[in-house]
């Protein structure tokens, strides 16, 4: 009987592995799916969960981050943090405001669903409506994912 009520007060207190959520300001923009926020004096680079810019030497790289710049530089924003990537950059989905950033890249064809890395729909209907509708790097003809291009430059 006291084991099963130990069991339960750990239960309870054990401190819950999740990531907190943060808010800061972008202070830079690297490209168009990774930011650099100012919160508490320190600077975390996020890298935007879930999609993939095109890169900078890559058609449409420019312009891909030129929209996130325009819409996040020296802007306040929360960032709901979903762990850490293979060069230990933070995770996350951006909001500014109400409006989810990582999904407004794809919708308006800054970005492709980063598919090696998200089974989200709704990101997947947003680039597909975009595509459709010749938004963004869907404008050209044959564009290039970002992970292939990367693996091209391996070769």
């Amino acid at each position: 009987m006291v084991f099963a009520a130990w069991g339960i007060f750990v239960l309870l207190f054990i401190p819950t592995w999740s990531y907190p959520d943060f808010t800061g300001r972008v202070v830079s923009v690297a490209d168009g799916d990774t930011v650099t926020v100012l919160h508490h004096q320190s600077r975390t680079k996020v890298r935007l969960v879930g999609i993939d810019a095109p890169e900078r030497d890559q058609p449409f790289g420019k312009e891909s981050k030129q929209a996130l710049e325009t819409l996040l530089l020296d802007q306040d924003i929360r960032v709901v943090e979903a762990g850490l990537d293979q060069y230990r950059r933070t995770l996350g989905t951006l909001y500014l405001d109400s409006v989810d950033i990582n999904a407004l890249q794809v919708s308006r064809g800054m970005a492709w669903v980063y598919r090696k890395y998200t089974t989200d729909p709704c990101l997947y209907a947003l680039e597909a409506a975009a595509k459709k509708s010749n938004k963004g790097l869907w404008t050209q003809q044959d564009a290039v994912s970002p992970w292939k291009w990367r693996h091209r430059k391996t070769l």
